[in-house]
């Protein structure tokens, strides 16, 4: 029996709660492993292991050698034996130090020392040694096989072994994860995000490689960046999340047609939304589209309106003008060679297979702004200034409760008056969860070209929690170019706002002309301006008739001065593919190597290279490029280990590595409680000749736990605020 959505649904929170366990689980065996290391080192050193133990709380279950299995601890069995034998054998005397009673070597008929329990809460675990504890350092023995008793090179070694275990954990993780080989995101790009510095940046050799256009496009292929091969697309965001801030990363790109490597050099940009330093381009995509669990309306009504009819969700792109497709980014090459002619694409399915015919869309400026305090971003398309007004594009379902039709257009929203989308978009969201009245210019009759459109109050419109009234915006209304005013927004790139920005053109007119030429989409606007610009010489500033109708019906004709630098903007812009990268499957590559011992060298500088990222976060923290908000604590991790852990069990794996890397790192920084902490005490008795005063020792004890207390109340509290953003 087909299942539908809602059968499923229990079944997605039951794969989400087990992926949590598995994490859960995973990062317990870290910390195990952690201190199976300090045990281990203990035993070579000859010192007293008093417990082993899997999880904290009180103990459910234990073994100790010579007693065996037992529910609960056998402590107080093994200290009953040994008051009882110190009592009838003089030569059976107690140590000295504050934990005599327990400070027991083993007991005759090879009872042991050393209990191995699994306690009730099966989070992490611990080792217990005579003579050591790291929140009381008072805790001492006078024993020969005391902590406190050995030789300090020794000391150092136990001290060192629990981060050692975990980078050899890490290792022969990764050795584990290239050996079967990880499905990754190519270090290609699929899209860049409007002025940021991906989108703007100048290729150093653009003459001789013969190009004109600025920025990154998709199908690049960025080969090396900041002198460090990129095998991946996690390269490239890492290098850019790590980098110098105000220092250009240099970047090697193979572009498709392209003979020579571009060279770039590129400075990351502190985004807005993530707080990190970004180049703005993101991964690519594959020529399969997206499969899809549940109604596939939304999908069909955008591939109808694409005048794809028939493309179904899991189909692929197989041909682009007849030769072979292998990546969404052949279809965005060929829309941009197309020179606006039509071009040719096969999609195929099963037995099914469609040859369809497609219209480029002409490529426009854009910009993008911040919608709202929280830095969320929005682009709008736009040529020299001049913005089109937004309109209604596909609906989802609860739009029909709102009233809304698809090509609808937005007279007001709020207090908006012709909105574009990002005015439109932040009128809406700033009524998350409650009301916005909204008016339209809607066509009578059937919505068909030619009707007369009429304003149609729409009245409080209901706005869900997420800040949406259920439509996908849209600003390419047809035979008509309604303008809106320049958004009245922070944009993204602080920049200059064009010279059609101030005009004077007031919201919701009509363009009609340029230059005499009849304009009435916005892809017209920009080529009766480029024609403009064709019979233009020199550098000086031109003058180009505009035309338009004001909302009262009168008809204006000013005289727009136009720079030559925004004439040669226009003269770069050429065509976008129609169909949307997002409708597309991300392109995936598997890294694998071909026998054990390449997978254990690529391992083993995997595990080099991110105990070098740990530490260069924590000189990024201290420069401001990192925030304390990215740091993750136990909730973060679990969330983000129960998203990876979807991707498949390598992928899982590969988590894992990362975190016991992590762990080591920081287990290992001077904090007093952590290892870090204690190997400098040892390091300044070593040089010293004497301990640190206990004194010193509890202060600073008392300051680490502090610290690290203050430090997991910040990070929970950021890991709990992300999951409900």
């Amino acid at each position: 029996m087909p299942l539908s959505l809602s059968s499923i649904q229990p079944l997605i929170g039951a794969v989400a709660v087990f992926d949590v366990l598995l994490v859960f689980i995973g990062f317990s065996l870290i910390i195990i492993a952690h201190e199976l290391g300090h045990f281990l080192a203990a035993r070579w050193a000859g010192i007293r292991v008093l417990a082993f133990a899997v999880g904290f709380g009180p103990a459910l279950v234990s073994y100790r050698r010579g007693l065996g299995w037992r529910q609960g601890s056998s402590e107080r069995e093994y200290e009953q034996r040994t008051k009882a034998l110190a009592a009838t054998d003089d030569s059976f005397a107690p140590d000295a130090g504050p934990h005599a009673p327990i400070a027991r070597p083993a007991l005759p008929g090879s009872i042991s020392p050393t209990e191995y329990r699994f306690n009730s809460l099966p989070f992490g675990g611990y080792v217990k040694m005579l003579g050591q504890e790291d929140v009381n350092p008072t805790a001492t023995s006078s024993a020969p096989d005391s902590f406190s008793s050995a030789p300090i090179w020794k000391r150092m070694v136990v001290i060192s072994a629990g981060v050692l275990m975990n980078i050899l954990l890490a290792a022969l993780l990764f050795i584990i994860v290239y050996a079967v080989g990880l499905r990754i995101e190519p270090a290609r790009v699929g899209f860049t995000a409007p002025g940021t510095p991906g989108a703007t940046a100048v290729a150093l050799n653009a003459a001789q490689a013969g190009i004109t256009d600025p920025g990154l496009k998709p199908g690049d292929l960025i080969t090396s960046i900041g002198g460090r091969p990129a095998q991946s697309f996690k390269d490239v965001s890492l290098a850019s999340l790590m980098a110098r801030p105000g220092r250009a990363l240099a970047m090697t790109v193979e572009r498709p047609h392209v003979a020579t490597p571009l060279e770039f050099s590129i400075t990351p940009r502190l985004d807005p939304l993530s707080k990190t330093l970004q180049l703005g381009v993101g991964p690519g995509y594959s020529n399969t589209l997206v499969s899809i669990v549940g109604s596939t309306k939304v999908f069909d009504a955008t591939m109808e309106r694409l005048g794809l009819v028939g493309v179904r969700p899991g189909m692929t792109l197989t041909h682009v003008n007849r030769e072979p497709a292998h990546r969404y980014a052949d279809l965005a090459i060929a829309a941009a060679a197309s020179g606006g002619n039509p071009f040719t694409v096969t999609f195929s399915g099963g037995a099914d297979s469609l040859q369809l015919t497609l219209l480029p869309r002409p490529a426009m400026q854009a910009i993008a702004f911040r919608l709202d305090d929280a830095g969320t971003l929005a682009a709008i398309d736009h040529v020299l200034g001049i913005v089109p007004v937004m309109m209604v594009g596909d609906v989802r379902d609860n739009a029909t409760t709102n009233k809304l039709m698809s090509g609808d257009v937005f007279a007001s929203i709020g207090d908006a008056q012709w909105p574009s989308i990002v005015e439109g978009m932040a009128q809406i969201r700033s009524q998350s969860g409650g009301t916005v009245s909204i008016t339209v210019l809607r066509r009578g009759g059937d919505a068909r070209a030619g009707s007369e459109p009429q304003l149609v109050p729409l009245g409080p419109v209901r706005v869900n929690a997420d800040g949406t009234i259920g439509f996908t915006p849209r600003d390419d209304s047809p035979g008509r170019l309604l303008v809106a005013g320049w958004p009245p927004l922070v944009p993204y790139d602080a920049e200059v706002p064009p010279s059609g920005a101030s005009l004077g053109i007031p919201p919701g007119s009509t363009i009609t002309a340029v230059s005499g030429s009849p304009v009435s989409t916005l892809f017209e606007l920009r080529e009766a301006i480029k024609a403009r610009a064709v019979t233009t010489t020199g550098g000086a500033p031109v003058s180009v008739p505009l035309t338009y109708v004001d909302p009262a019906g009168q008809s204006h004709t000013i005289e727009w001065l136009i720079p030559a630098a925004e004439f040669a903007l226009l003269r770069g812009l050429s065509w976008d593919s129609p169909i949307p990268g997002e409708v597309f499957e991300p392109e995936e590559i598997v890294l694998q190597e071909k026998n054990p011992l390449a997978a254990m060298g690529v391992g083993l500088h995997e595990t080099r290279r991110i105990i070098l990222t740990t530490y260069l976060t924590f000189v990024r923290l201290a420069q401001g490029s990192v925030k304390v908000e990215h740091l993750k604590g136990p909730v973060g991790i679990a969330h983000m280990g129960a998203i990876v852990a979807q991707r498949g069990y390598i992928w899982l794996l590969f988590f894992l590595a990362m975190v016991s890397v992590n762990l080591a790192v920081v287990n290992f920084l001077p904090i007093p409680i952590a290892d870090g902490g204690h190997f400098l005490m040892l390091l300044y008795e070593r040089i010293v000749g004497k301990p640190v005063s206990v004194v010193v020792q509890n202060s600073l004890t008392m300051a680490g736990l502090g610290f690290i207390v203050v430090m997991f109340l910040i990070v929970t509290f950021n890991d709990v605020t992300n999951l409900f953003r």
